[in-house]
């Protein structure tokens, strides 16, 4: 009870920088596992993306997706994507571009085997120029997105900072595209709009971490060292982003569970799903990566050399340093020697007679 009493107080010293290999390990393993699976893997486009016909009927045969499959072999549609909706209630079958004939085969075929009306079939036929139109789309409206985010970090914040948040925010995309790609949920467009809305929480968790730290350091910057004002921050806002985060994923859950599973809107898991990874992975980022990271680059800067030396010379106890030196010895010895200044002792103090 304590504990949390003083996470909500920001009294905590707990080494964010100084476990940043822990944390570096564990993010590149996401990474590495995200990328063979889009690598080998890869998505599951929906029709909007790759072009074709989409068929969607309702299910009270209990028609298996077996059986689905060879209808669909004998139509010479081997290749379609079937899936079943709403805990089998209901069938999707994906295929190639179909002419109006091979169409109206495919739907008498799979009602037949669904047990309901031809008519009652929803169709869908998208041609491949629409999916290369919003595939276009989506690329250059991220790309927009992170040149004029990058240039207001760095306007607002420092360039240093804005290069290690998209260095977060690339993690964040990486891993909730390798969450798409393993469990197999489509990629649809309105999976682009849930990924484009948690580029934006991302980097707000991110911005308030780095504003702490700039805070700080105006405040404290002659008395700590780079690294030491890290861990300060992230001990002050730690509660601050993990509260956020789950009031967030909170009505998140809520979509993903009743919207999905239980009442068996699909759109709805696209779109919830990636929210769900994004919130909770950008929240890691900005804590664990984004952070630990801005603290390693910056403690190799001249100035925070200075200060380190400073700090080292004065022979007290840095509060919240991290518990390994972030600064080679060899950088600190150069840094020393071109400044002319020499380490020495701490003062003894005189007794009081």
């Amino acid at each position: 009870m304590s504990t949390l009493s003083d996470l909500y107080r920001g009294r905590t010293h707990f080494d964010f920088v100084g476990n940043r290999r822990k944390w570096f390990a564990v993010s590149g393993a996401i990474i590495l596992i995200s990328l063979l699976s889009l690598v080998f893997r890869q998505f599951n486009l929906s029709v909007d993306f790759e072009g074709g016909t989409l068929v969607e009927v309702e299910n009270p045969a209990g028609a298996s997706v077996a059986q689905i499959r060879d209808a669909m072999t004998a139509l010479g549609q081997g290749s379609a994507r079937i899936q079943t909706t709403s805990g089998g209630d209901g069938i999707r079958v994906q295929t190639s571009q179909l002419t109006p004939e091979q169409e109206d085969l495919l739907v008498e075929r799979l009602a037949a085997l669904a047990g309901v009306d031809p008519g009652d079939a929803t169709r869908q036929t998208v041609g491949p120029t629409f999916g290369d139109q919003i595939t276009r789309s989506a690329v250059r409206a991220l790309v927009v997105f992170l040149i004029v985010i990058g240039l207001f970090i760095a306007w607002r914040l420092e360039w240093k900072m804005a290069v290690t948040a998209l260095v977060a925010l690339f993690h964040d995309l990486i891993f909730t595209a390798g969450v798409y790609s393993l469990v197999g949920f489509t990629v649809s467009p309105a999976t682009v709009v849930a990924i484009l809305t948690i580029l934006g929480y991302s980097l707000y968790d991110t911005i308030v971490v780095f504003d702490k730290v700039q805070e700080n350091v105006r405040e404290r910057g002659d008395r700590h060292t780079y690294s030491g004002i890290i861990n300060m921050s992230m001990n002050q806002v730690f509660m601050r982003s993990v509260n956020t985060s789950f009031t967030t994923l909170l009505p998140i859950g809520s979509l993903l569970l009743v919207g999905s599973f239980l009442l068996g809107a699909t759109t709805l898991r696209e779109f919830a799903l990636a929210l769900f990874v994004g919130v909770a992975v950008g929240t890691y980022s900005s804590i664990f990566l984004a952070a630990p990271l801005l603290g390693m680059w910056k403690e190799r800067e001249e100035h925070w050399q200075r200060v380190r030396l400073r700090v080292e010379r004065r022979g007290g106890v840095e509060d919240f340093a991290p518990r390994t030196v972030t600064a080679s010895v060899d950088h600190t010895a150069q840094v020393l020697h071109q400044s002319g200044a020499a380490p020495r002792p701490p003062r003894k103090r005189r007794k009081r007679r």
